[in-house]
């Protein structure tokens, strides 16, 4: 059994989600959301740097995995994910856990079977594969599936490891 927290970084609100995943079984830990409080830029980088670091000492995640960026129309916006992003990074970083990066139509892709799925075909997609009572929210459900993506490329990882002896991050 390995733990998986799951990490969708936003400027806004921070979508996590804990999974325990074996084989191809997996299972919810928990989910939610690190609201980003303050002012200034760096008031707001150290919210999300203190939550995420919170999830880490409270739930011993082993692996990490987190949204990649996207270019889109506005620099600015991207920008500002790329600094959530890049604390989140360095949270997990620190505490030594390795980091595993997706981008968006994988993480679609591996949940819903579509590259360019809505986010609430995400959120109702999680909510079955998970069991779950209540849909979460987007950015929870989107964490969610980021450490589903991540569980099931494990597991095609560590079987190609079998077979060919490749090394990947630090999975064995």
């Amino acid at each position: 059994m390995i733990r998986i927290l799951g990490i969708d970084p936003g400027s806004i609100n921070t979508g996590y989600g804990i999974i325990d995943s074996k084989g191809n079984h997996s299972k919810h830990v928990t989910n939610g959301v690190i609201k980003v409080k303050g002012e200034t830029l760096a008031e707001k980088l150290k919210t999300i740097h203190e939550g995420i670091t919170a999830l880490i000492q409270e739930y011993q995640p082993e692996e990490i995995s987190i949204e990649k960026i996207f270019m889109n129309r506005n620099a600015d916006s991207a920008i500002k994910l790329g600094q959530a992003r890049g604390v989140a990074i360095a949270a997990c970083a620190i505490k030594d856990l390795p980091v595993y990066e997706y981008t968006a139509n994988q993480v679609k892709q591996a949940t819903v079977g579509k590259g360019h799925a809505a986010k609430e075909q995400v959120q109702h997609m999680i909510k079955i594969l998970l069991c779950l009572e209540k849909q979460p929210t987007a950015d929870a459900a989107d964490a969610l599936a980021i450490a589903l993506c991540h569980a099931n490329s494990r597991e095609g990882l560590l079987r190609m490891q079998g077979v060919s002896g490749i090394r990947y991050g630090r999975l064995q």
